[in-house]
């Protein structure tokens, strides 16, 4: 139960880690937001989808740490769930600051449109290509970590499902024992009656033997010394 218990926290912390990455990513990506508006909706749904994810994993997490029988091991993962709530706010500060500086910014550049014309709206398609550029980048290497957290869970889930079966193993190698030690107490009390029973035949033998010995002597006795 404990190592079940120790897999399921491994998993909700890289899944909590997984899930900060890529809030951090999008959060840069609207930081990189150009506009139109339309486009960073699309990026605040989801952060909102990725918050939420972060949330009820850090919950789980939360719900570890108070069935934890140690006080050692609650107090620990409890200031983790306190450290990734933090992580969390901090987070959500950077969003709300990463929106408003967009906002300024698609509004500067719309009244910018306004007077310059045709050259600011090329010069804003190659901000932009390269905005797209950038963000791509950073969605690749986000896939990747992805990735490998997903192979890191994958993993986790095999070695429980390792445990389960090596718990199965040890209880069906217990209950051969039991029935081994109740063959061996068997053996044991048919051993001990053997025994029993062959110091009762030497004991019959002996006296067996005494008795024929006594009756050879008083047969002699009779035959060389009949006047006695």
């Amino acid at each position: 139960m404990a190592a079940s218990q120790d897999v399921h926290v491994r998993i909700c912390n890289q899944e909590i880690i997984k899930f900060d990455l890529e809030v951090k990513a999008l959060i840069q990506d609207i930081r990189d937001c150009s506009g139109p508006l339309s486009a960073l909706t699309e990026l605040n749904t989801k952060v909102k989808e990725k918050f939420q994810q972060l949330r009820h994993r850090i919950q789980e997490l939360e719900q570890s740490a108070k069935e934890q029988d140690k006080e050692s091991e609650k107090q620990a993962l409890l200031q983790e769930v306190e450290n990734h709530k933090k992580q969390m706010l901090s987070n959500q500060t950077s969003w709300r600051k990463a929106n408003l500086t967009c906002k300024i910014a698609i509004d500067n550049l719309e009244k910018a449109e306004l007077f310059q014309g045709g050259d600011l709206l090329r010069q804003r398609k190659t901000t932009k290509e390269s905005l797209a550029q950038t963000s791509s980048a950073i969605t690749e290497s986000l896939m990747g970590i992805s990735r490998m957290m997903s192979q890191q869970v994958q993993q986790s889930e095999e070695a429980m499902q390792t445990l389960a079966n090596s718990s199965r193993t040890i209880l069906d190698a217990n209950e051969e024992f039991k029935s081994m030690s109740g063959t061996i107490q068997l053996g044991r009390k048919l051993i001990t009656k053997y025994n029993r029973r062959e110091l009762t035949d030497k004991l019959l033998i002996f006296l067996a033997l005494a008795l024929f010995l006594a009756t050879v002597l008083y047969i002699v006795k009779k035959r060389l010394f009949p006047f006695l």
